[in-house]
Formats: structure tokens, C-alpha cells, sequence
């Protein structure tokens, strides 16, 4: 059932990732979180989390050529566009509309998405700054839609924020760690 989609994502192999890596690994990430939770039977949900920067990333991917992939399709990318953000539209005002209007799915989606990103946000590839933004967004608009849909979701993103803000002031502290 997911083998086209996974098709579909391979197009993500050559997208890099701040991180390292590739989109197409990150895509498969997301996945894995949701079957982490036992999410095994939305197969929508686990269609669209294959996908779900796809349209961000491959932006001359054919919307049309995913609605005929299989009779779940239409549900998908209709997903998959709910978790698209528009480029012109701020990062908070997406997260807001998410938050706000929302699907259950979209907000499982986005959740799972953040919590793959957070485990692979170090301080060697971002800045103090972009970091400290980046975990406050995940507090103010991600933690609250994770507290919404999943509580178990919702611990492993307040524990990876607590991580990351623990690293982050054990590097800005160096005697803390002998160094």
C-alpha cells in the first residue's frame, strides 16, 4: 500500500537537509515516529507522512499523477496539502492555521514531523538564535497541537525541547562540561 508513495518520495533522495542527509530519509523518519505510536492502520496518515514535503521540496511534482495513485489518493494529498505551507505565508502564521483549523490528521502529521526534525537539530548546523526560534516555535504552536492529539507525542516533543535547551546552555558554559 505505500510502495507508490515511497516512489513518489525517492524524488526527495537529491533535496538536502540542513542536518545532512536528505529529505527522502527525513520522509521516512516521520513515518517511522507514526508507526512508533502505533498509527499502523491510518494508512492515509502513513501515506501522506511518506509525502508530506513533496510538494515543498519538488515543487514540479504533478498534483494530478498523485490523485490517481490509488482510491486513498485524493485523501492524501488533500493531506499533504494541509501540511504544505505556502511560500509566501510566515512559518507562525502556518503553524497558527494549524493549530487553529486543523485537521486531527494534519496536526498527528505536523507533530511527527517536528519531533523527526527536533531529533536532528544540532548546534553544528544552526545558530544559537535560529535554534532558541525554532524550539519556542515548537512550544508556542507544535507542543500545543501534540497535547491535543497524542499525550504520549506531546512528552517525547517537551523532552526533546528540554534536551536541546539543556545542550545548548552546556555549550554556552564549557566549564560546565570540564572543557
Amino acid at each position: 500500500m505505500l510502495a507508490p508513495y515511497i516512489l513518489r518520495a525517492t524524488a526527495l533522495i537529491g533535496k538536502q537537509r540542513g542536518v545532512g542527509g536528505n529529505q527522502f530519509r527525513h520522509a521516512l523518519a516521520t513515518m517511522a515516529i507514526l508507526m512508533d505510536y502505533k498509527l499502523f492502520d491510518d494508512y492515509v496518515l502513513l501515506k501522506a507522512s511518506v509525502i508530506h514535503d513533496l510538494l515543498e521540496d519538488v515543487p514540479e511534482t504533478n498534483i494530478d499523477e498523485l490523485r490517481c495513485i490509488d482510491d486513498q489518493a485524493n485523501q492524501v494529498v488533500d493531506l499533504v496539502l494541509e501540511v504544505t505551507r505556502p511560500e509566501e505565508m510566515p512559518k507562525e502564521t502556518y503553524l497558527q492555521n494549524i493549530l487553529e483549523k486543523g485537521s486531527r490528521n494534519a496536526k498527528i502529521l505536523k507533530v511527527a514531523d517536528r519531533i523527526s526534525n527536533l531529533t536532528d537539530l544540532h548546534r553544528d548546523q544552526y545558530s544559537w538564535k535560529k535554534m532558541n526560534e525554532y524550539l519556542d516555535q515548537t512550544e508556542k504552536y507544535v507542543l500545543p497541537m501534540a497535547h491535543e492529539v497524542n499525550v504520549n507525542m506531546a512528552i517525547e516533543l517537551r523532552d526533546l525541547i528540554d534536551k536541546r535547551r539543556k545542550q545548548m546552555n552546556l555549550l554556552s558554559f564549557p566549564h560546565l562540561l570540564g572543557i
